[in-house]
């Protein structure tokens, strides 16, 4: 089986990020995962401060920093880095975790947080991305609509937030929706705290996308 991180921050672009992102990639691979999906906070803040005056290019060239520096220690471990988003629109407090985003897209539509979760889902029924929310029983969450989604965080292992995964995981097959378990890693203790587990090795985000609802959901090894 092949194991895949589905949630991670680097300190090269999320601000709470606080493990720079060869490090990171560095504790993965002994850790034994094969691959890693960067999934830097993609949000209003992000770019409007302190980026204000720059090109949306040179915004978009930013925030893939930490995804780009991940790439480069993965080729080293021969581990599958890829992008992932996770998004803030605007309207919604709510995080949702995108798959099968490419460094193309994200220049392409340079402004997916103004969007809304609605618009963004048809949006992406024309593109290999996918939509899922990520922590939906965290406090200050509220559930999203089930059908503009198209999978659910059933599992969230950051040891320093309580996001109520039973409950997750029952609402995730109540509402028949791909249930997915990651580590939300941030700190040094977040590593391997989840994943997914595939029988075959996947090479790229748009691989990734198509692969999980034949995933199986891992939980902490810890």
């Amino acid at each position: 089986m092949f194991i895949y991180e589905t949630h991670a921050h680097t300190a090269e672009t999320s601000p709470c990020g606080k493990v720079r992102a060869h490090d990171m990639v560095s504790q993965y691979h002994h850790a034994g995962y094969h691959g890693i999906v960067i999934t830097d906070h993609y949000f209003n803040g992000f770019f409007m401060n302190p980026l204000n005056g720059l090109s949306q290019r040179t915004k978009i060239d930013n925030y893939l920093k930490g995804y780009r520096r991940a790439r480069e220690e993965g080729a080293k471990h021969d581990m599958d880095i890829m992008l992932g988003l996770e998004l803030r629109f605007d309207s919604d407090p709510n995080d949702y975790l995108v798959y099968g985003v490419t460094e193309e897209h994200l220049y392409a539509y340079p402004r997916l947080n103004e969007m809304t979760l609605s618009s963004f889902y048809t949006f992406s029924r024309g593109t290999t991305m996918r939509i899922f929310q990520a922590h939906p029983f965290r406090a200050g969450i509220t559930r999203a609509d089930p059908s503009l989604l198209d999978g659910m965080e059933a599992f969230n292992g950051n040891p320093r937030q309580n996001s109520f995964n039973e409950e997750a995981a029952r609402y995730a097959a109540e509402h028949s929706l791909v249930r997915i378990s990651g580590s939300d890693f941030h700190q040094y203790e977040d590593c391997a705290r989840g994943g997914m587990s595939f029988p075959e090795r996947v090479r790229d985000s748009v691989s990734f996308a198509h692969a999980l609802p034949t995933g199986t959901c891992i939980l902490p090894k810890i």
